[in-house]
């Protein structure tokens, strides 16, 4: 019999007093954690196969389960923590590289947290959104520098193509396989309803999904999957993606087993292979080769489409948004490390790359001080969490923000961070038929709708209490951002003051 050198990582618990053995919860776990003995009649576990995806706990009719983290525990070590251990195990095990999904979960600081909001009161009165203008609209894309003539003396009314936005959010990539079917039609219908946009992903567009093309931003990845003239000519923008938050410098990997019929047909390769993309664009080595590619996208669709290059949050940032500039892109999309994804090596997504707030302010002061901040506009992304967030994004530099987690947790998302496994028990991060069937999008998208919605009267309310009626006063504006318990450095980095100055 094989040794087991590590105990199970979570604990669940039945109440046998509640439990009426319908065998619900033994349905509905894609993992295989409750089944029924009918030696003993009564339902069992296999604790060790438990991931805290909480669907057992929501679906019991008499509230007889809870799932706890197990108190079994190694011998304390500070240099050797009870995770580490379990990972080298793993690792011996299976010869494996580590993969993880969603976000990291250390503790590293969160400087949202660490920033506050000011308010009006007396000398820069409120304002009520409920009965003034409360204006959060916005337009994405290179802005005029002035006044241009036509040669006949007439004032030239032609603009670079751009995006409108209700409000300042969108939807961030997430792909066909990673995400399921009915998850993306969630987000285009509700991109549709909201007047804003949602992002493929590296995974193709469906062909169901053609008809949300005015809200949809097609992604060209380093594999470029999924990439045709239909494509591109569907979306409202085309997003260049170079890097991603929570993998910096690597590519992605989507497993043969999520690679079905339809998955194959939109993604343009042969079923139960496995996607993998490449870390660099091979024909993407400078900024000159960038920009070739920008205006390649630009050329193919007729100069009708604006173009965003999408980098993750890394050391030289500034630098590298400051060449993106200059290369032609309309649209900058900055990914800070603590950013989601569907599956990526764990010791990447922990500590590789930097805190989008950090990022964004280093890359709004770069351009600033070049006299270049309006030949781009600047989407921030990685850990956006609710709408104080959006607030403070903006404030430090920002046009609009993605959001990915937060839309897959009004989409019924527990965060157990288990993507790559395919077994998502929300229907969310799975291919399999029987468990996408649990997400229903005609649900799924009004929730969005919702979610949206309330983000929107906040953004607004916080406005309004500091005095400002439109986002576009807001944007850039430190003035009105306060640091608290920071150091000197990191408000230096962030061009903020300290609460109390």
């Amino acid at each position: 019999m094989p040794v087991n050198f590590f105990p199970a990582e979570f604990d669940v618990v039945r109440n046998t007093d509640k439990c009426i053995k319908c065998r619900a919860c033994e349905r509905q776990c894609s993992n295989e954690v409750h089944f029924y003995d009918a030696d003993f009649d009564k339902m069992l576990t296999r604790d060790a196969q438990c991931v805290d995806c909480q669907r057992c706990v929501c679906i019991c009719p008499t509230g007889a389960l809870k799932i706890v983290p197990n108190p079994n525990d190694f011998r304390k070590s500070p240099n050797y923590t009870h995770q580490l251990m379990i990972e080298n195990y793993r690792q011996a095990g299976t010869g494996a590289v580590l993969l993880s999904s969603m976000g990291t979960p250390k503790e590293y600081p969160i400087y949202w947290d660490k920033i506050l909001i000011n308010a009006s009161q007396v000398t820069n009165p409120s304002i009520d959104p409920l009965r003034e203008p409360m204006e959060t609209k916005v337009f994405l894309g290179k802005k005029p520098a002035g006044i241009r003539k036509n040669p006949d003396g007439s004032v030239c009314t032609k603009i670079d193509p751009y995006l409108e936005l209700s409000t300042p959010i969108m939807f961030s990539a997430m792909s066909y396989g990673s995400i399921s079917k009915n998850a993306h039609e969630s987000l285009a219908r509700a991109a549709e309803e909201l007047g804003i946009y949602y992002n493929t992903g590296e995974g193709g567009l469906h062909r169901d999904f053609y008809r949300y093309g005015a809200n949809t931003i097609v992604q060209v990845a380093s594999g470029r999957f999924g990439v045709f003239k239909d494509y591109l000519d569907t979306g409202a923008a085309i997003e260049i993606k170079m890097g991603q938050g929570a993998k910096p410098g690597i590519g992605g990997h989507l497993p043969g087993q999520k690679i079905g019929e339809d998955v194959s047909r939109t993604r343009m390769i042969p079923m139960g292979t496995d996607a993998i993309s490449p870390a660099p664009h091979h024909d993407i080595y400078s900024i000159e080769d960038l920009r070739q590619l920008i205006f390649s996208l630009k050329e193919a669709t007729e100069y009708t489409k604006p173009v965003i290059v999408k980098i993750a949050a890394v050391h030289n940032v500034a630098a590298i948004a400051s060449g993106i500039a200059r290369s032609g892109a309309d649209i900058i999309a900055i990914d800070g490390f603590r950013g989601g994804t569907g599956a990526a090596p764990t010791r990447i997504r922990d500590n590789v790359g930097i805190p989008i707030e950090l990022a964004l302010a280093a890359v709004d002061q770069r351009l600033r001080d070049e006299g270049i901040r309006n030949e781009v506009s600047i989407v921030a992304a990685g850990s956006v969490r609710c709408s104080s967030d959006v607030v403070k994004a903006i404030a430090l530099g920002a046009d609009a923000v993605y959001i990915a987690t937060p839309a897959l947790l009004a989409l019924g998302c527990h965060l157990c961070r288990t993507c790559h496994s395919g077994k998502c028990n929300w229907g969310i991060a799975t291919q399999r038929p029987d468990l996408v069937k649990r997400l229903n999008p005609e649900v799924g998208y009004k929730r969005l709708v919702n979610l949206v919605h309330a983000w929107d009267h906040e953004i607004k309310e916080i406005m309004g209490g500091m005095g400002i009626n439109s986002v576009e006063a807001l944007r850039g504006n430190r003035l009105m951002l306060r640091g608290i318990g920071l150091t000197q450095k990191e408000l230096d980095i962030l061009g903020i003051r300290h609460a109390g100055e």
